[in-house]
């Protein structure tokens, strides 16, 4: 069973930062030995360093008995509740099988049953506290001694423990050595996860049944596995869990984690971990998931979206597509292709008047069945090392890299700073990082210069601009700032002349132009990028429909509609919002919102969505978003009669007064 591994800590007061590290360091290198021996063809394990001349009868050949003490890494490691001896000695914790060859030419000598490849470099790597320390690594940590195979990789994603855990020495010392961070999970959530071993000492004295179990499961997410329970030393715990096959999670008293000791025999290495936020970060997660197969797990159903709001007789708030779209004209354009459907689709046309409409190359362009399609094309060719993505915004991005594998840390903008983007927020090392402009669901546009802030060499940036066409005059764009260093006088580069490195800006033409059901969409980016984005989308990927309704949405005349429609935008939201002022107990986020949609908090919102359903309206939720909780709605922004008939049911909700 393949990485990354995310490894569940528990630790007492008396526990220090090397017995958690020794611990969690055999632990790993158990799951590589079981995985090395449940493999279809086990690879060689090399032969153990010989011990000094009279310290280990074993190995001197008698036959005499094996101290098993010089197996353990930490005086008192013991597997499940089963104490092990006191003394301390070197070794990994685990005991290779060996055969015995009497010959003149090995005598005594203790010999494997198979040949042994080379060891790895890695396996010999030393740190400033010594040989294989582990510390000073960066984030190579290999397994002292363990003569694993050298093909794959252990990949430590985390360490994950209880809240009020995630600061003490042993455990937040124990990450740094690693190079990894720290998780934490409030004692109630670890409560609700459904664990092999549980303890009624835990739950006594934290509330919780587990620590080092739940926490693992919870770390790697629905559809978990432990690749290896509870594992204790005197005063540490440790498990150690891998994500599992996307599946349906079964009913179940706790559905937040499928917890299996199965594993599924893949060979692994010596010990690396992935690069992450500081060692010894802190993250904390939030609550348990309700077990859906794309939920965080902190409750955030990342695969929710407006669509699902809405019902036979509802007066649509929840879907941000322009209402009265598409136009009649656009209608006919695109049943114009229904005749020569026979034909495979050619998207050069189409790509060429995209490329013209930004001033941009021919291959700065891939079209994409609509922005959601792009963001799996991102997740499946790149390969971050640490991807960060910058919420509350459309969740598509973050699902997109889970789905594909990526481990994703969350930048999370303040509600009380008007949701305003502070560059400095994000971690300096990130290679990968997301944002929304205008930002979906806040509403807010961040100013183009502070975007080109986040950009540096090594870096790619992602600005999704599915909303910047209904934004009058497409200020802070940075469309035309993607590709080659080159001073830039395409349409639609704000903030500043010159190209932005490692910049990609994906763009809809679903949301102005009513085409949600035909999909269509494109991404901007430089020409290499772009050739890999090809490659990975599947063939004739945007349908002739799509792509002529494409080439018809970015001429001249089509582009001087949307920004009529843009300004259309600008006068029904505000008076949205002037309306929305007369309502007691409604707050509006941003202090400009600047999108077809505003972003709403008031107390119980949760309610107050239903009340209004039953009043014929239906609006976003917002508790879906990561940084937004119960109390948030969002509203679409529509034409003056409705925005009027909305105001006086939400009214009616909120006071208990008949609607005029």
């Amino acid at each position: 069973m393949s990485g990354p591994y995310y490894v569940g800590v528990g630790a007492s007061r008396a526990a220090d930062a090397a017995e958690v590290l020794a611990l969690v360091r055999a632990a790993l290198t158990e799951v590589a030995v079981l995985a090395w021996a449940r493999a279809p063809e086990p690879v060689p394990l090399p032969v153990p360093a010989p011990a000094a001349p009279g310290n280990d009868a074993d190995a001197a050949g008698d036959g005499g008995p094996r101290d098993p003490s010089r197996d353990l890494p930490h005086p008192a490691y013991r597997r499940g509740d089963q104490r092990g001896p006191s003394t301390p000695g070197p070794g990994t914790g685990l005991r290779q099988e060996q055969s015995r060859d009497r010959s003149p030419a090995h005598p005594g000598a203790a010999r494997p049953r198979v040949a042994p490849p080379p060891v790895p470099a890695a396996a010999t790597a030393t740190g400033p506290d010594g040989p294989d320390s582990g510390a000073g690594t960066g984030r190579d940590v290999p397994a002292s001694g363990s003569g694993l195979p050298s093909h794959g990789a252990l990949l430590v994603a985390v360490l994950a423990t209880a809240a009020g855990k995630e600061r003490s020495p042993s455990i937040a010392g124990a990450a740094a050595r690693l190079g990894v961070e720290v998780v934490a999970f409030a004692p109630d959530t670890l409560a609700r996860v459904a664990v092999p071993t549980p303890s009624e000492v835990a739950l006594g004295t934290l509330g919780t049944p587990s620590v080092a179990e739940a926490a693992a499961l919870l770390a790697a997410g629905p559809g978990a596995e432990l690749a290896l329970t509870k594992r204790k030393s005197a005063h540490a715990t440790v498990a150690v869990a891998v994500r599992g096959p996307r599946r349906a999670v079964p009913s179940a008293a706790v559905p937040s984690a499928v917890p299996s000791a199965a594993l599924s025999g893949a060979a692994a290495g010596p010990l690396a971990a992935t690069p992450s936020p500081a060692p010894g970060a802190f993250r904390d997660r939030g609550p348990a998931p309700p077990g859906a197969p794309d939920v965080y797990p902190d409750g955030h159903d990342l695969r929710h979206h407006g669509d699902a709001e809405v019902g036979d007789g509802l007066v649509d708030l929840a879907v941000n597509v322009r209402q009265g779209t598409p136009p009649g004209w656009l209608v006919e354009v695109i049943g114009g292709t229904l005749s020569g459907l026979a034909a495979y689709p050619d998207g050069r046309a189409a790509r060429h008047a995209v490329a013209a409409r930004h001033g941009r190359a021919d291959a700065e362009v891939l079209l994409t069945a609509g922005a959601a399609e792009a963001f799996v094309l991102l997740a499946r060719v790149l390969r971050p090392r640490r991807a960060v993505v910058v919420h509350p915004q459309f969740t598509e991005p973050e699902a997109a890299l889970r789905a594909a594998g990526h481990v994703v840390e969350r930048v999370l903008l303040d509600a009380s700073d008007g949701f305003r983007l502070h560059p400095g927020k994000v971690p300096a090392d990130a290679d990968l990082v997301v944002l929304g402009n205008p930002t979906n669901p806040t509403s807010v546009l961040h100013p183009a210069a502070l975007v080109r802030e986040l950009a540096r060499p090594g870096r790619t940036l992602v600005v999704d601009e599915a909303f910047m066409d209904a934004v009058p005059g497409e200020r802070e764009s940075l469309a035309g700032a993607v590709g080659p260093d080159r001073a830039v006088g395409g349409a639609g580069a704000a903030g500043g002349a010159g190209t932005v490195p490692g910049l990609v800006v994906l763009r809809s033409l679903t949301k102005t132009w009513g085409l949600a059901g035909l999909r269509i969409g494109y991404v901007l980016a430089a020409e290499e990028l772009i050739a890999q984005l090809a490659a990975a989308q599947p063939l004739w990927a945007v349908s002739s429909p799509a792509l002529a309704a494409a080439g018809a949405c970015v001429t001249a005349s089509a582009v001087e509609e949307a920004a009529r429609a843009a300004r259309q935008v600008a006068a029904d939201r505000a008076h949205l919002l002037a309306r929305l002022r007369e309502v007691p107990g409604v707050h509006v986020a941003g202090d400009a919102p600047a999108a077809p949609f505003v972003l709403l908090r008031t107390p119980g919102a949760d309610r107050v969505r239903a009340a209004l359903r039953e009043s014929g309206y239906a609006v976003r939720r917002g508790d879906t978003f990561p940084g937004l909780g119960p109390d948030w709605l969002r509203v679409a922004v529509r034409d003056r009669r409705t925005t009027d008939g909305f105001v006086d049911a939400l009214c009616a909700v909120l006071t208990s007064r008949p609607a005029r």
